[in-house]
């Protein structure tokens, strides 16, 4: 018995055999932390100073359009760059954006323009970051059967320290105020680029001579609009990206108006969602390949829908952080599940009607995906 719940455990973390992974996972557990403990801190500090739920609107929207518009330049950037080199400097840069914030608030300058140019800084960082990452876990893991762990355990990664960011947060901005979670974070962001720069990373195989990137471009959505899957996870991630994941801006409207809390009551409701959105990623991270995701995406972007509209009506903190953990159980587990499909097949209210929407596609898509699996051996007991 023993020995199977060892070999269990193995399994369930065999991505980390590969050096490279181990390094980038402890390292950006680490700076994860910090980031959310930022994220905390920048949202209460906003709404602390205006006392508008319009202006956290306009910081959130700051920090989420560099990534909308430059994404799709970024993303081919991800396969002409080397990742390697592009990842230590979106880490650098960002390491200087939280120091800048935190010197700003530590010393009781910071304005709202400060706050909302700072965020347009972090969006434009991360909208480089973010294809290049994703990109780079393929390259780090050296058997192409860990992969799909590797992102089951990359997206637990993220959920886990959302689950400890915002707690940590809530006492220290309690006690201390906002300016040490950006001093925090800035510090933090030393372990990720140290296990970065420890990595032995295998120089990028030759590449031919790169056209024009809107040549890249008009490939990537030529691509997309003509592979069923590709195209309709990705409008569902685009549809619950724009419809449901900015409620954690609002957060401190609840936390403070709606439920008569402070600071501390925000680092909970934030704790509980990242706690929901663990327990789903610890379970996709126990499955043994990716049959049946298809499925898993429709029930969880109709979780993560319901369960916003339950807590938008609940006026008790206890019931509030139970349905903010079912949220954030639906909204990560439809995320991961669509990034590991993803990934794995492409090369280098409105929440629930879109689950709907993706179900009524569903029996396309698996047409199309299944022989994809067999020929990459990544599902091999799917029958012909």
């Amino acid at each position: 018995m023993e020995a199977m719940k060892t070999w269990g455990l193995a399994f369930a973390f065999r991505a980390l055999r590969a050096r490279n992974y181990r390094l980038f996972f402890s390292g950006q557990s680490i700076s994860l932390i910090g980031t959310w403990m930022q994220q905390i801190a920048m949202i209460w500090l906003v709404y602390r100073l205006t006392h508008s739920a319009l202006l956290l609107g306009v910081v959130g929207f700051a920090g989420q359009i560099p990534t909308f518009l430059f994404t799709p330049f970024t993303g081919v950037l991800a396969d002409r760059w080397n990742r390697h080199r592009t990842i230590i400097v979106t880490q650098t840069l960002a390491l200087l954006q939280a120091t800048t914030l935190a010197i700003l608030v530590l010393t009781d300058t910071a304005q709202v323009w400060h706050l909302i140019a700072l965020a347009v800084v972090l969006g434009t960082i991360n909208a480089l970051d973010m294809p290049v990452r994703q990109s780079f876990i393929i390259q780090m893991i050296e058997r192409k059967e860990d992969l799909a762990n590797a992102i089951a355990l990359n997206s637990a990664m993220v959920t886990a320290t959302r689950l400890l960011g915002p707690s940590i947060a809530g006492v220290l901005i309690g006690a201390f105020g906002e300016g040490i979670c950006f001093l925090v974070n800035a510090i933090s962001y030393v372990a990720v680029i140290a296990a970065l720069l420890a990595m032995r990373v295998a120089p990028p195989p030759a590449r031919p001579a790169n056209g024009r990137m809107i040549d890249g471009l008009k490939e990537g959505f030529a691509y997309v609009a003509g592979f069923a899957p590709v195209r309709d996870i990705l409008l569902l991630l685009a549809f619950i990206s724009v419809m449901g994941m900015p409620y954690y801006i609002l957060m401190p409207v609840f936390a403070k108006d709606v439920l008569g809390g402070g600071a501390h009551t925000l680092g909970f409701l934030m704790g509980a969602s990242g706690l929901g959105a663990l327990v789903g990623t610890i379970y996709l991270a126990t499955r043994k390949n990716i049959r049946g995701f298809g499925g898993i995406i429709t029930a969880a972007a109709t979780v993560f829908g319901a369960g916003l509209i339950a807590f938008s009506l609940s006026r008790v903190v206890w019931l509030s952080m139970v349905l903010v953990f079912v949220a954030g159980l639906g909204m990560m587990v439809q995320m991961a599940c669509s990034n590991t499909i993803i990934q794995t097949i492409v090369d280098g209210g409105f929440c629930v009607a879109g689950g709907i929407l993706f179900a009524g596609r569903l029996k396309a898509i698996r047409q199309v995906l299944h022989p994809i699996y067999r020929k990459m051996g990544i599902m091999p007991d799917i029958p012909t």
